[in-house]
């Protein structure tokens, strides 16, 4: 029988165009964290709660170990995403991809009443950067790490669907 694993998923965005100074005073792009699932924290992100809504959910104390977005960051534009899976906030998976079209905002492509972005393919040629641990468990089972492809967005149905999924 298999142990329940608590998997999360982070969302990150990347925008070029906005820099901050690194440690040696080089400018330099900067990761953002745009969202956090936790699907056993007792709080509900299914496909309308928080993904176009115009608010913040959780706090950044709690960002890592419960759902949470952060609004600001989510209607900044966005050029890069990376997927991060972590186990009680230990990395075990990261894919990053480039957005085919640059300078959106996370707020306006999960927007799945705009036509553009209803199932909508965001991604091509794949992940740019790839990295999943040799020990990470449960990888068949994972909808995100287990398949290759392009991201898509918004990819609803009458009664059901999901935000974000890859194609492969």
């Amino acid at each position: 029988s298999r142990t329940p694993m608590l998997i999360l998923l982070i969302l990150l965005a990347l925008d070029l165009s906005r820099t901050e100074a690194d440690s040696d005073g080089e400018e330099c792009s900067t990761w953002n964290l745009a969202m956090n699932l936790n699907p056993s924290d007792g709080h509900i992100m299914d496909y309308t709660t928080g993904w176009a809504s115009s608010t913040s959910i959780g706090t950044d104390e709690e960002a890592l170990l419960k759902d949470y977005k952060n609004q600001t960051v989510w209607t900044q534009p966005a050029d890069y995403i990376a997927i991060v899976r972590h186990q009680d906030g230990t990395i075990d998976a990261v894919k990053v991809f480039q957005f085919i079209e640059s300078g959106n905002t996370l707020a306006e492509m999960f927007d799945s009443s705009d036509p553009t972005y209803y199932r909508a393919t965001m991604t091509s040629a794949g992940p740019i950067q790839e990295s999943i641990a040799s020990d990470a468990p449960y990888l068949s089972d994972d909808p995100i790490f287990s398949v290759g492809g392009e991201i898509v967005f918004n990819w609803g149905y009458s009664n059901n669907g999901v935000r974000i999924a890859l194609t492969g």
